[in-house]
């Protein structure tokens, strides 16, 4: 597999060129600058500031921590993740359920991989999860909580949107986001199923499992990412064993 780099115009980034947090607990995985992982030159594309692709261990998780200002939404590939926060709200989260979290003006929560403590037929396995954050549009809101469980519409094996503050998608949308200028899409594509990646002047191509060849940029495999700027609309095609992605449209960047 190549390096990450530039070709025809969209910077590849190779998931084992990613930043790197392991510890007994946790592995992580962070696309851009993430806690003790500092690079001046790649701390966010557009308005997407973590793209953290995390496995957490049966039996641990997150402790409860306070976010603010941040629109956290965490997708899950395999296990199910506990979400409880300080607004009243938990759940379960588990692949195919769309999550969205709004820091606001303050928010406190965990996320635990245990499940199976309060359901025995949940077994105690790894958490696999993707959480991305972008930044809101306004600053100061109410902390918010939406879920939506999303299986049936992935299944069709289409882009689907997932979260989205875009106002052309307010009758689209899972659920939604509280940033006028970007949305979350996610696709899990059959053997050679093609979409076309949305045009937008940033759009950021997360692999979260087996491999597509991006038009014009070549293949991509698991935790590959691509960031193209003035995109217009490259076809995505998933190789034999299929693929799922997460695929960010943002109109707008941070200043």
């Amino acid at each position: 597999m190549s390096r990450s780099g530039t070709v025809d115009g969209v910077l590849v980034r190779r998931a084992d060129d990613r930043m790197h947090t392991e510890i007994d607990w946790l592995d992580s995985r962070h696309s851009f600058s993430f806690g003790a992982h500092y690079d001046p030159d790649d701390t966010h594309f557009g308005l997407l500031l973590v793209s953290n692709d995390d496995r957490v261990r049966a039996g641990s998780g997150f402790e409860t921590h306070p976010h603010r200002d941040t629109e956290i939404v965490t997708w899950v590939l395999a296990g199910s993740l506990v979400h409880q926060d300080s607004t009243g709200h938990s759940g379960v989260i588990h692949p195919g359920l769309a999550q969205r979290m709004s820091a606001g003006s303050g928010i406190l929560h965990s996320e635990k991989n245990d499940a199976f403590r309060a359901d025995p037929a949940t077994p105690a396995t790894d958490v696999h999860f993707v959480q991305m954050w972008v930044a809101p549009d306004t600053s100061g809101v109410t902390p918010g909580y939406e879920q939506l469980d999303i299986t049936a519409e992935l299944d069709e094996g289409g882009l689907v949107v997932v979260a989205s503050g875009v106002p052309r998608h307010v009758d689209q949308r899972a659920i939604s986001l509280r940033q006028k200028d970007a949305a979350l899409h996610a696709a899990r594509l059959l053997p050679a199923g093609t979409v076309r990646l949305p045009a937008a002047p940033y759009v950021h191509l997360f692999v979260a499992r087996g491999t597509v060849e991006v038009e014009g940029a070549g293949r991509l495999a698991d935790g590959d990412a691509a960031r193209i700027t003035a995109s217009d609309g490259r076809r995505v095609t998933a190789g034999a064993d299929g693929a799922e992605i997460l695929v960010w449209e943002m109109h707008s960047a941070l200043r």
